[in-house]
């Protein structure tokens, strides 16, 4: 039996929306984790990007409901 994986992104930097699509989550969730400095992102210009090993550092980080 085979598992379906979700490949491997291959962009270092990530928009808002696709940083949102990426953790399942809203694009003003993330907003509002960037601006509570819980998600960190990187300025190009004007432009707010994220990189994927702070998504993921952010996945990881995030405590597991046991209810």
């Amino acid at each position: 039996m085979t598992t379906a994986t979700k490949p491997a992104p291959t962009r270092a930097l990530f928009t808002v929306k696709a940083a949102a699509e990426y953790l399942s989550l809203g694009r003003s969730t993330i907003y509002e984790l960037m601006a509570a400095n819980k998600l960190p992102y990187v300025k190009v210009g004007r432009i707010r990007r994220l990189r994927l090993a702070e998504l993921d550092a952010f996945v990881a980080e995030l405590e597991i409901s046991t209810n």
